[in-house]
């Protein structure tokens, strides 16, 4: 099986975004990969930091008789083990790790003060749940009296109740 390095494009229409893979030949652009060894992104804005490659794997599969597409083997010249732009690579990641660094405390920041938000609303919650329990209990001592009421008195307060309510509905349908 002949291997090749080469790109296998991801992404959507109008924002392409390739994987660097190890793959057999027979192989379609999109098809199985063997091994992911990198991933291009020709979007970023920082030209230095669209590549990321794993060189160690490179390395590997170059030792092993794997072949580069043009595309990867410029990439894996610049960017590769002992690669001519490592130095400006590195610049090129800090500099986007700060921005995303920036945007991200902004996000921490700003979910912090919706948890603010989202406590007192919940220290106003118990608060509220007292409230009821105290209504719940007014109501459950005003029905105490009734409950201290005999068995056989409730009993045939029921009883009463259901003959009244049988009598209307049997009046009902006569008229």
């Amino acid at each position: 099986m002949a291997v090749k390095i080469r790109l296998k494009k991801l992404g959507r229409t109008h924002r392409p975004f390739f994987r660097v893979c190890a793959m057999d030949t027979r192989t379609r652009r999109d098809g199985r990969e063997i091994e992911i060894l990198g991933t291009y992104d020709p979007m970023v804005k920082e030209t230095d930091a669209r590549a990321i490659l794993k060189g160690e794997r490179i390395d590997y599969w170059l030792g092993v008789g794997a072949q580069a597409s043009p595309k990867v083997g410029t990439l894996i010249k610049k960017y590769g083990t002992g690669g001519s732009h490592l130095a400006a690579q590195q610049a090129a990641l800090e500099k986007l790790g700060s921005k995303r660094a920036s945007s991200i405390a902004a996000a921490v920041k700003e979910a912090e003060t919706t948890k603010v938000e989202l406590k007192t609303e919940e220290e106003a919650a118990p608060e509220a749940a007292e409230g009821a329990e105290a209504t719940a209990a007014e109501a459950t001592a005003a029905e105490a009296p009734a409950a201290e009421a005999t068995p056989a008195e409730s009993t045939e307060a029921a009883e009463t109740t259901d003959a009244a309510t049988s009598e209307s509905s049997e009046a009902k349908p006569a008229e």
